[in-house]
């Protein structure tokens, strides 16, 4: 257990001490800044989103997801135009879109950068094993998913091609 402790502090030194509870965004409905330390106790799944890609239908397994692990796990949507303008829309058009055809009721972000020189600080963090300590990744496209632990450390990542039902998410909210 001590050595569980020390590599823990270990990885804080390294990664300048932030979890991605030290992170906010602003809400798609209402512009309000949201902390993610309000979700301290909870996993927390952090997907990339697009309306006009062909991974959109996966926005219909992750309301499964957030609906099956209730209490347990938070999922929280980041619109980006970022992938081949698939995600045009003002932040008003992309939650009625969401609700209408998908019945999204996670948290939703206002649309973000996840690449380049403005990225959004929330993913430079979750991209670079420097300031996460655990892994570098790269957003390659839209429905990247990023697993966030019950204390704000990334624990995992999963490209768009990965089902939000699949058992490699499933395996680790138990």
């Amino acid at each position: 257990m001590k050595t569980l402790s020390i590599l823990i502090s270990l990885i804080m030194m390294v990664s300048g001490g932030k979890t991605a509870h030290d992170f906010s965004f602003k809400s798609l409905t209402n512009g309000k800044e949201v902390s993610l330390a309000q979700f301290k106790g909870k996993k927390i799944l952090i997907v990339n989103t697009a309306s006009e890609c062909g991974y959109t239908p996966q926005y219909k397994d992750l309301q499964a997801l957030a609906d099956q692990y209730a209490g347990k796990l938070v999922i929280i949507g980041f619109p980006t135009n970022d992938f081949g303008g698939q995600e045009p829309g003002s932040n008003k058009e992309i939650a009625g879109f969401c609700e209408k055809n998908y019945g999204v009721k996670f948290p939703m972000s206002e649309k973000v950068t996840v690449k380049g020189d403005k990225t959004h600080p929330l993913f430079q963090w979750l991209t670079q094993k420097s300031m996460n300590g655990v892994l570098d990744a790269s957003v390659k496209w839209n429905f990247n998913k990023f697993l966030i632990d019950e204390q704000g450390k990334l624990i995992a990542y999963f490209p768009s091609s990965t089902a939000p039902l699949s058992n490699d998410i499933k395996d680790k909210l138990k």
